[in-house]
């Protein structure tokens, strides 16, 4: 249980090939590295099993380490609709585990992410990973950098919370509902 000087992040890079995802600990507002890790979803083939799984890895964080906020990943505008689709559903699933435990969602744009990490909206994934192992004194980087998108995601949170911005915030279905009234049939 964290106090009210205490709090936990949780980062989220959807994918239905590899969610990264990471955790990190806000102490009298200092971070601290929790985790990251990935959800490797390649060898699974039909996509419904994959968002299944999403949220199950969802939940199984959210009641192991009790996050008081989530930050995500918004899906990045491609020229694949299939693609774009998958990545939604990926994102909503996650979103959706989130809400069903009560817990604000903010949605951060992968540019924004960058910004925050690197001070270059277009900065490589090698980039951001390597200023996050600078900011978190991590020992090493993982092989697969999805996992460190999810931890910027979270540390791009850190350093946006109080400022105002364009990011969408959800704090329950009720919001989410009211925000987005064209979904709602």
């Amino acid at each position: 249980m964290t106090t009210p000087t205490e709090k936990i992040i949780l980062g989220i890079d959807p994918g239905t090939t590899i969610m990264g995802f990471g955790l990190i600990k806000v102490v009298k507002k200092e971070m601290e590295f929790i985790q990251l890790n990935e959800l490797n979803l390649s060898k699974l083939g039909d996509h419904y099993v994959k968002l299944k799984k999403i949220f199950e890895r969802t939940i199984e964080l959210i009641d192991t380490h009790h996050p008081d906020e989530i930050a995500i990943e918004a899906p990045f505008f491609g020229k694949n609709v299939q693609s774009m689709l998958k990545l939604g559903r990926a994102q909503g699933v996650a979103m959706a585990a989130g809400l069903s435990r009560q817990i604000p969602i903010t949605e951060y744009e992968p540019k924004k992410i960058k910004m925050a990490i690197t001070g270059n909206g277009n900065a490589s994934k090698e980039q951001v990973a390597k200023m996050l192992q600078q900011l978190l004194n991590l020992k090493e980087l993982p092989k697969n950098l999805d996992s460190t998108d999810g931890l910027a995601a979270a540390v791009c949170h850190f350093f946006n919370q109080g400022k105002p911005g364009k990011e969408k915030n959800y704090s329950g279905w009720a919001a989410f509902v009211n925000q987005n009234p064209k979904r709602v049939k």
